[in-house]
């Protein structure tokens, strides 16, 4: 299975302050073992929502939200890709992370083909595995 994993921001990282050399080694370290393992597929960290945009859909057309934006606890600041046999696997794994106190990751499972059942027609299917195999990303 596929999971997102969703690192929350905090204060210090809306705010644009970047890693130490000693945590960005700890992360680089925890990183290769991630991909010796197996495990990781992407992750990257983000920029603050003050160089972000929101676009919203209404009845009307789209509009666009510059941010930066308040809720710090409803952000994200950086995402690992992550395949793994089960949640658990993935919840032990990030319990490995070198992360401080007060840090929060969230861990998403990500939808496969079954979860859409009769609706992901195998006209759809076969759309999805073509655009899979274009972008280099086909299972």
């Amino acid at each position: 299975m596929k999971v997102m994993v969703l690192v929350k921001a905090t204060p210090e990282t809306e705010a644009g302050e970047m890693p130490t050399e000693q945590e960005i080694r700890a992360m680089g370290a925890y990183n290769e073992q991630l991909v010796q393992a197996g495990i990781m597929l992407a992750g990257e960290g983000l920029h603050p929502t003050s160089r972000a945009r929101r676009v919203a859909f209404g009845a009307q057309a789209p509009w666009v939200i510059d941010g930066p934006f308040a809720e710090t606890r409803e952000l994200v600041c950086g995402f690992w890709l992550w395949q793994v046999r089960s949640l658990d696997e993935a919840t032990e794994w990030l319990t490995r992370a070198p992360f401080g106190p007060g840090s929060v990751v969230e861990l998403r499972p990500i939808l496969s083909a079954e979860d859409f059942g009769e609706a992901f027609t195998p006209e759809l299917q076969a759309q999805e595995q073509r655009l899979r195999e274009q972008i280099g990303t086909a299972d």
